[in-house]
């Protein structure tokens, strides 16, 4: 009954074609690029502007229905999987720009502004926007704000948070809210910014875009083993050089890109190629690219390509980004894990992530971004097969596991969600887990906005307080929640 009326309340102001409840077209939608996790949803709506999602939420709270915001669906822990009866609130369709500031170096955009429309935006002001993950041709920004999403290039740039300078966002109650960067008191901005869509829904956000470097240099280094990829990673670091992206790609990855639609001439002889790219000033680039050269090249160094134009950039750089779209060549599903480990233990998370592998029986490859250690083994499988299946997830468990007891963490980019949200006591106490409920509690008192992700199950977030408003209150209290003005990225009062 409370489906029928939901949807008589939502044909008021929303077209009925934007409004799905059929099983087959929902099921679309009951999971993101990790597919080992699935669920169900009541309903999907396809929302176009920050008064649709206001009168969604406000729609969806009214009957203490559950929701989770959805932009492209790229993400790889099953953050955007409706779970626990959610209607799925699309907000792909808002993808306007609506300013870029040349002189302030920002920009303001719709949470389903693709990742890489907005870079070629900014290009045409000799900008950038710095974060740009593996499907940043497909990505949202809003997934980015979501997930605090990373990229080869964040290795020097940095991840989202630090390229996000205001996120307007809509709470579960409806409230609108602006949260800045500065102004002194609790960082909400910093605190919402991958949050997984656990305290609302982005509706607009204002970012920061940085120059276009004047010099680049990109190297394409392959070796005889993946170790001393490794060490070559180590050496340069050593040497207190500072590239803008050092990526690894295995011999199985190589194999996989180079019988794919990316191929991009990496040797295929190699058991693993390290692909280094400098920018700056011109000086300054050339002054380094020697000593990267110097400091990569050692007894197992089979080859060195230097692209000496953009359109070989673009070439060497298409095989890593890819990657992972290559892997279909392997087999027809993929589970890509993520996680980081410390820069001097990389060789040896390395060798064990494939004696895991081999003690699995599982088909494992290894493409990653070797500057900070963030990993990104490759688990090739048919997901029709139930025994492949629970091999892959036994595997996935020891690999994180593995990275955790080496001093690393379980996630550098692709969130916790549903895949790692059990994993979570492997880093954090009961205290610091308890401190992370009263946080969503005291931002989403009923449990609305994305339910079932990042805290482990157990002791959920109902039986920890969502209803009782004594706890509540308490918690607001103690986190000194702040009774902000509604506003927006320009800083004008919104009504609502």
């Amino acid at each position: 009954m409370a489906k029928a009326q939901i949807i008589r309340e939502l044909r008021k102001w929303l077209p009925n074609r934007r409004i799905l409840t059929d099983a087959d077209e929902c099921r679309l939608y009951d999971s993101d690029g990790l597919t080992l996790h699935r669920g169900v949803t009541p309903g999907v709506l396809l929302l176009e502007s920050e008064t649709e999602v206001v009168q969604a939420v406000k729609v969806l709270a009214g009957h203490q229905v559950p929701f989770v915001a959805r932009g492209a669906g790229t993400g790889l822990s099953g953050g955007a999987v409706p779970m626990q009866g959610a209607w799925v609130l699309d907000v792909h369709r808002m993808r306007k720009i609506i300013d870029i500031d040349p002189l302030q170096r920002t920009a303001v955009i719709e949470p389903g502004v693709i990742n890489l429309d907005l870079d070629r935006a900014a290009a045409a002001h000799k900008l950038r926007f710095a974060p740009d993950p593996s499907s940043q041709r497909a990505c949202t920004v809003g997934g980015n704000i979501a997930e605090n999403s990373g990229g080869p290039h964040c290795f020097l740039h940095g991840m989202t948070t630090r390229h996000i300078l205001e996120v307007r966002t809509v709470l579960t109650d409806g409230t609108v809210l602006d949260l800045q960067r500065d102004g002194g008191g609790i960082d909400w901005r910093g605190a919402f910014i991958g949050s997984e869509g656990t305290f609302g829904v982005t509706v607009q956000a204002k970012v920061r875009l940085v120059p276009r470097p004047p010099c680049v240099r990109t190297f394409l280094v392959s070796y005889s083993s993946l170790e001393a990829s490794c060490e070559a990673v180590t050496a340069i670091i050593a040497r207190g050089l500072r590239p803008a992206a050092l990526e690894i790609l295995d011999r199985l990855t190589i194999g996989a890109v180079e019988a794919s639609v990316f191929r991009a001439g990496y040797p295929e002889d190699a058991e693993a190629v390290l692909l280094i790219e400098l920018e700056g000033l011109t000086g300054e680039v050339e002054e380094a690219a020697e000593a990267v050269r110097s400091a990569a090249v050692g007894e197992q160094t089979i080859g060195i390509e230097e692209a000496l134009d953009e359109e070989s950039r673009e070439r060497l750089w298409r095989g890593r980004k890819g990657a992972f779209g290559a892997m279909g060549r392997i087999a027809s599903d993929l589970y890509v894990l993520d996680a980081v480990v410390p820069r001097s233990k990389l060789s040896q998370a390395i060798s064990g992530i494939q004696q895991i592998g081999r003690d699995q029986g599982v088909v494992l490859s290894n493409v990653f971004h070797a500057g900070d250690g963030n990993l990104h083994p490759n688990i090739s499988f048919d997901a029709n097969i139930p025994e492949e299946r629970a091999r892959v997830l036994k595997a996935g468990d020891a690999i994180l596991k593995l990275c955790v007891a080496l001093g690393g963490t379980l996630s550098g980019e692709h969130g916790i969600g549903l895949e790692k949200r059990d994993h979570m006591p492997l880093i954090f106490s009961p205290q610091q887990l308890e401190t992370q409920r009263l946080l969503r509690t005291a931002v989403d008192p009923h449990g609305l906005a994305n339910p079932g992700k990042i805290l482990p199950a157990g002791r959920g977030c109902t039986e920890s307080g969502f209803r009782n408003s004594d706890h509540l209150k308490r918690t607001e209290s103690i986190l000194g929640l702040p009774e902000q003005k509604k506003r927006g990225v320009s800083g004008k009062e919104t009504p609502l």
